[in-house]
C-alpha cells in the first residue's frame, strides 16, 4: 500500500483527502490511500515518517511550509529559491521538498489576469504561500508590493493601504488565511471603497468559495477568483512529482 497525506496544524478545511481519494477511484489507481496528519508542531514529522514507512508523498499546508525546510534531506531548485515547500517526495528513506503552489498560481494567472490587463499587484501576507506568489509574479514580469502586519523595509503595512494606494494596484492577492472557514467574517483590512471594475481580486482561500474579501471586491465591480483552480493545478503537479521515477 502506497500512502500519501497532508501535514498541517488544523486540517478541518482540507480538500486534499477528498480530491486524491476520488482520483484514485476514478483512475483505477490501486493500493493507494490518502490521510490527514495533524501535527501540533513540525518536529512531529520525523516520528510520523518512522511510524508510517509506507508514506511516499506528503502535501504541506499552513503553518509548516517554511518550518519544514530544515527537516528535509533535499530541496529542488525552485523550492530552495522560493524558500517554502508544499510537496514532499519520500523515496528510499530520503525526503525531497518541492513547491507546486508556484506552478498552480502561475497556471491560473494566464487566464484570470491576462497580459493585456496587467499593471501591478498588492500581495497581502508574507508567509509560505506568499513566497510562491512572489516568485510567480517575478517570473510573469508583474511588479508587486508586499503587505505585512509588521513594518519592514520595502513592504507596506495594512494601515498604509489608503484609497490612493489601493487604487494604484489593479491586482489584489490575499495569501493570508483571513476569511477561511470557520472564521468566515474576517477579511484583510484595506480600503474596499477604492476598488473598481478595473481591479482583479485573487484569494488563495477556497473554503468558503466566496470569502468576505472576494464579496467586498466583487460588490465594487472587481473580477474575482478563489483558490480552487490553483489548488487543483498544484495537486496535479504534486501527483506528477510523486508518480515520476
Amino acid at each position: 500500500m502506497r500512502k500519501f497525506g497532508l501535514i498541517g496544524k488544523k486540517l478541518g478545511h482540507s480538500f486534499s483527502k477528498k480530491y486524491f481519494t476520488e482520483k484514485f477511484a476514478r483512475e483505477g489507481i490501486a493500493d493507494s490511500s490518502y490521510a490527514l496528519y495533524e501535527l501540533p508542531q513540525i518536529e512531529d514529522l520525523l516520528p510520523l515518517l518512522q511510524q508510517e514507512p509506507e508514506l511516499v508523498g506528503l502535501n504541506v499546508t499552513v503553518p509548516y511550509k517554511e518550518q519544514v525546510l530544515p527537516l528535509l534531506d533535499a530541496l529542488d531548485k525552485a523550492a530552495a529559491r522560493i524558500g517554502a515547500v508544499n510537496t514532499i517526495k519520500i523515496e528510499n528513506g530520503r525526503t525531497t521538498g518541492y513547491n507546486t503552489d508556484y506552478t498552480g498560481f502561475n497556471q491560473t494567472m494566464e487566464r484570470f489576469y491576462p497580459p493585456q490587463v496587467r499593471e501591478q499587484a498588492l500581495v497581502l501576507g508574507t508567509g509560505g504561500a506568499a513566497k510562491a506568489v512572489w516568485a510567480a509574479l517575478e517570473a510573469l514580469g508583474i511588479p508587486f508590493k508586499r503587505v505585512s502586519r509588521q513594518e519592514n523595509k520595502g513592504q507596506l503595512t495594512y494601515e498604509q493601504l489608503t484609497p490612493e494606494v489601493v487604487g494604484k494596484y489593479n491586482l489584489l492577492i490575499n495569501t493570508t488565511p483571513l476569511g477561511m472557514y470557520p472564521d468566515v467574517q474576517e477579511a484583510p483590512a484595506l480600503s474596499y471603497k477604492s476598488i473598481t471594475a478595473r481591479h482583479y481580486a485573487y484569494d488563495l482561500v477556497y473554503n468558503p468559495e466566496q470569502t468576505l474579501f472576494l464579496q467586498k471586491c466583487a460588490a465594487n465591480g472587481a473580477k474575482t477568483i478563489n483558490g480552487l483552480p490553483m489548488l487543483y493545478a498544484q495537486a496535479d503537479s504534486a501527483w506528477h512529482i510523486w508518480s515520476s521515477r
